[in-house]
C-alpha cells in the first residue's frame, strides 16, 4: 500500500440541505478544491472512482449525474455503492498494481432529499426484515440496547460523545453551524429508537468530499511537495442477516483494522497513532468502534473518552472534526473521515489541528449496525 499516496483533497461545507446546487454542481465544486490542492489539471487524472448511493440521494443512479463532472468521459470509471472509503481502498489498489498513475475518488450525497431511514429499509433482508420495518435506526437501537446490556454503557456516555464532537465540529469551518450540545440537551431529546434520543444520530446533510491518489512517481512528476502516504488498508463484512450477528462484537472491524495494521507496521494503535476520525452515525458507535479499532478492550470506550484520551489535547484524539455527529453525510463520510487525516498529516487542519501528527487512522462503514467497515492508515 505505499505505493499510493494522496496529492489533493477538497471538500464542500456540509449543511442541512443545498438547494440553490445540484448533485453535479455540488460535486464539481469538491472536484475542483482537490485538483486546486494537487495543483493538477483533469487532464493529469488517469481513472476514476465514484461512491453514492440512490437510497440516501432519494434517486435512481444518482452516480450518473457526475459522470461529466469527475472527468470520467472515455476515462475507466468504477462505481461503488457504499461508503466513500471503500471507494478509495479500490482507487489505492488499482494505483498500488500499477494499473493507474493518478486516480481521483467522489463521494457525494444528498440527504435533503430523500427520507432516509425509510428508504434504508430497502437494505435489509426483504423476506423477514423489511415487512418489519427494520431500517439502519431501528437497527442501531438493538445495537445499542446490546451494547449497553452487555457492558453497562449507557445513554449518560453516549451523551457526552455528542457534547465533545459538537464542541469539536465548532472548529471546522466544513460543518453546519449547529449549536453547542451539552450532554443534557442530548439527554433531554425526544427518544426516536428506544434507548436513542434524537441528538444521538448524526444530522442529515448534503455534501461532496474528493480525494486524488497517485504513485509515488507520479506524484513527483506532477510536482507534489505534500503527498501522504496510504502505509495500509483493510476492509470487512458482516453477515447481511442481523440475526446473524453479535452486535457487540465488531468482528468485521477488528479483522479491517488488523490488516491495516499490519501492513502499516502498528502495534498499538493508541501508541503508534496520533488521531483517529471514525465514521460514528449514532453516539455510542464511537466508543463501540473504538473498541473495533483496537484502542481499547471490550466495553472500555467510554472509559477513553472519561479519561480525556480522546479528547482534543489527549493522548489520542478522535473525531477532532466533529465526525458525523458534527455533520459529514452518508456515503461521504469514510472519505471525509480520511480527507480530515490527510490534512492532520499535512498539518493543515486549520482550526482543529492536532499538534505532531505523524500517522492518522481513518474508518467508514455503512449498512445496518455497521455490517461494512473499511480502515486506513495514513502518514507522511
Amino acid at each position: 500500500m505505499t505505493n499510493a499516496v494522496i496529492i489533493g483533497v477538497g471538500q464542500t461545507a456540509y449543511e442541512p440541505a443545498k438547494p440553490s446546487q445540484a448533485i453535479p454542481e455540488m460535486v464539481l465544486e469538491a472536484v475542483e478544491r482537490a485538483l486546486a490542492d494537487a495543483r493538477i489539471g483533469m487532464e493529469a487524472i488517469d481513472a476514476v472512482v465514484t461512491a453514492s448511493v440512490d437510497l440516501w440521494d432519494g434517486r435512481t443512479a444518482s452516480n450518473i449525474q457526475v459522470t461529466e463532472v469527475v472527468g470520467a468521459v472515455m476515462k475507466p470509471e468504477a462505481r461503488v455503492a457504499g461508503d466513500g472509503l471503500l471507494a478509495a481502498i479500490h482507487a489505492a489498489m488499482t494505483v498500488g498494481a500499477g494499473a493507474y498513475g493518478a486516480v481521483l475518488v467522489a463521494a457525494h450525497c444528498k440527504m435533503s432529499e430523500g427520507q432516509h431511514w425509510t428508504c434504508s429499509n430497502w437494505a435489509v433482508d426483504p423476506i423477514c426484515q423489511q415487512p418489519l420495518g427494520l431500517d439502519f435506526l431501528s437497527a442501531a437501537g438493538l445495537q445499542a440496547r446490546a451494547y449497553e446490556q452487555r457492558h453497562g454503557v449507557g445513554a449518560s456516555h453516549w451523551a457526552r460523545v455528542v457534547e465533545k464532537n459538537a464542541r469539536n465540529a465548532r472548529a471546522n469551518p466544513l460543518a453546519p453551524r449547529g449549536p453547542d450540545r451539552s450532554a443534557a440537551d442530548v439527554l433531554a431529546s425526544a427518544v426516536i429508537a428506544d434507548p436513542l434520543r434524537a441528538l444521538d444520530a448524526a444530522p442529515a446533510t448534503d455534501g461532496a468530499c474528493v480525494l486524488i491518489l497517485a504513485s509515488p512517481e507520479r506524484a513527483r512528476s506532477l510536482g507534489s511537495d505534500t503527498p501522504v502516504a496510504l502505509l495500509g488498508a483493510g476492509y470487512a463484512c458482516e453477515a447481511h442477516y442481523l440475526g446473524d450477528r453479535d452486535l457487540t462484537a465488531t468482528d468485521a472491524l477488528g479483522a479491517a483494522s488488523g490488516r491495516a495494521y499490519t501492513m502499516a507496521g502498528i502495534d498499538s494503535p493508541l501508541r503508534d497513532v496520533q488521531v483517529v476520525e471514525c465514521s460514528e452515525a449514532f453516539s455510542y458507535q464511537e466508543l463501540l468502534w473504538s473498541e473495533g479499532l483496537g484502542l481499547c478492550g471490550p466495553g472500555q470506550g467510554a472509559r477513553l473518552l472519561e479519561e480525556g484520551i480522546t479528547l482534543p489535547g489527549g493522548r489520542l484524539p478522535v473525531n477532532p472534526s466533529g465526525g458525523m455527529l458534527g455533520g459529514s453525510p452518508f456515503v461521504v463520510a469514510g472519505l471525509a473521515r480520511l480527507a480530515e487525516a490527510v490534512l492532520q498529516v499535512r498539518g493543515d487542519a486549520a482550526g482543529r489541528q492536532v499538534a505532531g501528527v505523524r500517522r492518522a487512522i481513518a474508518h467508514g462503514t455503512h449498512g445496518p449496525a455497521g455490517q461494512h467497515h473499511s480502515v486506513v492508515v495514513v502518514g507522511a
